[in-house]
């Protein structure tokens, strides 16, 4: 066996993950950016089948390596249309920026996606810098599990000779386990407002930028930025920063939360 691909299989062996049944749904009607290619309108950005730098190709494939389906959902969540998802990830809602008529998420959907983790659904929330990102719809979401993204840029990089200034070492990390340095850029910050949010990685500043939560039998993953899309987990950074243990690692232990385990 091609020992890139050991490196996958291995955290099922270690955890005893049956991932034979997982399903990893991603959200495609919160964010829903289109440009024109040859003149035709073209979905874009964070997308399971875009190799380019902006979509989630390679995670997706690591998902893949260790076993789970890959599904999308292109409709508003109800506990209907997420019940076969074990994971259910909501990448940077669109604003009127990016999206003429954008899908906010309303108190209906909060409502539905929570009764889903309450049974045992695994939530990933992935945020953006304030600029791209549309927070106050987000964070009525966000807030249903006790945290808050905050309107501010975390980890501000200039360029690609400040690579440094993006830079997290996480120690003894519950989530992040074989990744020794992540690289993390223009992140917002995260704020508690309950007591079971726990930090999981934390910013230059010393805000939190990475926090998980229990709720009910489910878990929510929370990160202020996409941060894994292709152009970072792709090899481009430089040596040292182990963004592509980092997406393994988060895989492994989205994977773990789960309902269904051995």
């Amino acid at each position: 066996m091609p020992r890139k691909y050991f490196m996958y299989i291995l955290p099922m062996l270690l955890f005893g993950i049956n991932v034979s049944a997982q399903t990893v749904t991603l959200d495609y009607y919160f964010n829903h950016e289109v440009h024109k290619v040859n003149g035709k309108p073209e979905r874009f950005h964070y997308l399971w089948n875009e190799r380019a730098n902006p979509g989630f190709y390679i995670w997706g494939e690591i998902f893949r390596q260790h076993g789970a389906k890959l599904d999308t959902l292109d409709q508003a969540p109800t506990m209907q249309n997420l019940a076969k998802s074990d994971i259910y990830i909501i990448v940077d809602p669109d604003s009127k920026k990016e999206n003429q008529n954008p899908n906010y998420i309303t108190k209906e959907h909060v409502k539905q996606i929570a009764a889903w983790v309450k049974k045992g659904g695994v939530l990933v929330l992935m945020a953006n810098d304030s600029a791209n990102v549309e927070l106050p719809h987000f964070n009525d979401l966000a807030q249903q599990f006790g945290f808050h993204f905050n309107n501010d840029m975390q980890n501000h990089v200039t360029d690609d000779n400040h690579f440094e200034d993006g830079a997290i070492v996480p120690v003894n990390n519950p989530v992040f386990k074989t990744a020794k340095k992540l690289f993390l850029k223009d992140v917002c910050g995260i704020s508690s407002t309950g007591k079971s949010v726990i930090p999981v990685l934390t910013a230059g500043s010393g805000v939190p930028i990475a926090v998980y939560t229990k709720y009910g039998k489910g878990t929510v993953f929370a990160v202020g930025d996409p941060w894994l899309y292709n152009e970072y987990v792709n090899g481009r950074l430089p040596a040292g920063f182990d963004n592509d243990k980092a997406a393994n690692d988060l895989t492994a232990w989205l994977l773990q939360q789960t309902r269904k385990k051995l």
